[in-house]
């Protein structure tokens, strides 16, 4: 089975929702083939969400299931708005990402060159640490794009990516979370996924279960890498994918 469980109809507030558009993605899923197709919004933009219209599209689609999920920029301070905004639906999951590193947007084109006067082994060491402390808060269902910090081709010196990782993946198997196989790296300047291959092999290796993201900010892109996504499991060691329902995880085949 494929899915796509990170998909942005708002986008960053350039769309609308409407039956039409909504429409799109959802055929574009059903062109590739995917059984599930999870609509996750970034929460700045949740009071934009026609709750109304997806679960009467939920009704009508019989070949797709539809799932309800938001996407929420973590970082200490809003742990409590955090949990308001995710207690105002019942969301079949919620994604938790890291996208500010102590109020610098680290992964915004405007903001990049951040890394140039930066170390990038304190860096590297900062965002896993965060990301810590997002686990720990469990107000999450899901991981988004594991190994963001990676998104320009950034690579640390004195280690590699996983030597960050272990803690936090230790604190993601204890709370029983999923992370996300996210292809929108595929899309970027680094040119993989996240997490990569390495991360994806130590977390076969622990049992910590996955599912798949295209991170779509527009039908076009609905699907997109999923399949590679998924062959990337695959090879890692994985025979099944995660499918989230009203915040319960069901394990299924992983078929390529």
């Amino acid at each position: 089975m494929l899915l796509d469980y990170h998909v942005h109809a708002i986008a960053h507030g350039e769309y609308q929702y409407s039956r039409e558009w909504i429409r799109q993605f959802i055929e574009t899923a059903r062109s590739h083939k995917l059984r599930e197709i999870g609509f996750t919004e970034h929460d700045e933009y949740i009071a934009e969400i026609d709750y109304r219209l997806l679960e009467n599209l939920r009704r009508e689609y019989d070949d797709i299931k539809i799932k309800i999920g938001l996407e929420v920029d973590y970082w200490e301070e809003r742990e409590n708005q955090i949990r308001q905004l995710v207690a105002g639906y019942p969301y079949d999951y919620i994604i938790g990402s890291i996208h500010y590193l102590d109020g610098w947007a680290f992964d915004h084109p405007d903001h990049r060159d951040g890394f140039d006067h930066l170390d990038i082994d304190q860096v590297c060491q900062r965002y896993f640490q965060v990301l810590s402390q997002m686990v720990d808060s469990g107000l999450f269902t899901v991981v988004a794009h594991f190994d963001l910090i990676k998104k320009w081709g950034h690579r640390p010196v004195g280690h590699s990516l996983n030597y960050y990782c272990h803690e936090v993946l230790n604190k993601i198997k204890k709370s029983d979370m999923c992370v996300e196989i996210n292809s929108a790296g595929l899309r970027k300047p680094v040119g993989e996924l996240y997490p990569g291959q390495e991360i994806l092999k130590l977390m076969a290796s622990m049992k910590i279960p996955v599912t798949l993201a295209s991170d779509a900010h527009h039908p076009s892109e609905v699907g997109e890498g999923v399949r590679e996504a998924a062959q990337a499991a695959w090879a890692a060691g994985y025979r099944e994918i995660a499918s989230l329902n009203r915040g319960k995880r069901v394990m299924l085949p992983l078929l390529l």
